[in-house]
């Protein structure tokens, strides 16, 4: 039963590496540094942010993910700098990854900003052996042990106070992890992000902005995030999501204070996994601290 268990888990694993990739989101809106660096900075404030994400809920292997990230405009120039730290957990396997972004922004006409970033990520890799209870024991398994690898990645951002487009290749080296030509631990392929949305006005206390998310890997089909969120008085934001083939999910969040933001989704699967686990759980957190205590002239969905 064990060893039942710890195939499943093995094979879990390898298709979440080969399909999922990066770590996934469903409020990705909030979260919009971890996959476009020229995103940093583009709100005008320091902007502290925290999300727990538990995937999967029962599910043995599923991933656990956790991410603190930091940006913020730099003094009076068109620069933003941006850190952030993600723990993915998946089965046997443990990924810190380790990000800084920097970006630049012109002014394209009156209302719109066009915004250019690069990301550097320093990425450590483990994989728990016991875990796996391999028959044969192949001491190469235990040579990875917070296992560096590199990366850079870099994306463009154009936006003003109503809409945004952004596209983004968060990491451009593929990296092979235990590729004895038969047998790959894990492969990072490259990612492609396409995101974009648009604020519509209702009344004065009514908000509402359709966005979207294309995810490309090579070897998997097309991930498509379709979401819609109201904000009434710009205090509480309600909002539905679909992921193509995968999920429909449910968001909540609430603006406590001026720079104090909190939120929940919750993902329903929509795939055979459905049967196997009890939907998927994310939470965050995001305190922004704002110029001379001015209020931010741009949506909050963004």
């Amino acid at each position: 039963m064990k060893t039942l268990l710890f195939s499943f888990v093995l094979v879990l694993t390898s298709m979440l590496n080969y399909a999922q990739q990066d770590a996934q989101f469903t409020q990705y809106m909030y979260n919009t540094t971890i996959i476009n660096p020229a995103y940093a900075g583009s709100r005008g404030a320091l902007s502290i942010f925290a999300l727990h994400r538990t995937q999967w809920v029962g599910l043995d292997g599923a991933p656990v993910t956790n991410t603190v990230s930091m940006n913020t405009p730099f003094n009076e120039s068109n620069l933003g700098l941006g850190i952030s730290i993600v723990n993915d957990k998946i089965g046997p396997t443990q990924e810190n990854t380790i990000s800084a972004d920097i970006s630049y922004s012109i002014h394209t006409s009156e209302t719109f900003k066009l915004s250019f970033g690069m990301k550097a990520t320093a990425n450590l890799f483990s994989l728990d052996v016991n875990k796996l209870n391999p028959v044969d024991n192949d001491p190469s398994l235990h040579d990875f042990n917070n296992k560096f690898t590199p990366n850079i990645g870099a994306g463009i951002y154009l936006h003003s106070d109503k809409a945004y487009v952004g596209f983004s290749v968060p990491n451009f080296i593929e990296t092979n992890r235990y590729n004895d030509n038969e047998v790959a631990i894990f492969k990072e392929k490259i990612n492609y992000y396409l995101i974009g949305g648009y604020v519509f006005t209702i009344s004065n206390d009514i908000q509402f902005k359709p966005a979207g998310l294309l995810k490309l890997v090579q070897g998997a089909p097309i991930q498509a995030d379709i979401s819609g969120n109201f904000m009434f008085m710009e205090k509480l934001t309600v909002g539905i999501a679909y992921r193509w083939s995968a999920a429909i999910s449910g968001m909540v969040g609430f603006q406590i204070s001026e720079g104090l933001h909190i939120g929940y989704g919750y993902d329903l699967e929509t795939t055979h996994l459905d049967k196997y686990n009890s939907g998927s759980h994310e939470v965050f957190l995001r305190y922004e601290l704002f110029k001379n205590n001015t209020r931010m002239t741009t949506p909050r969905f963004f």
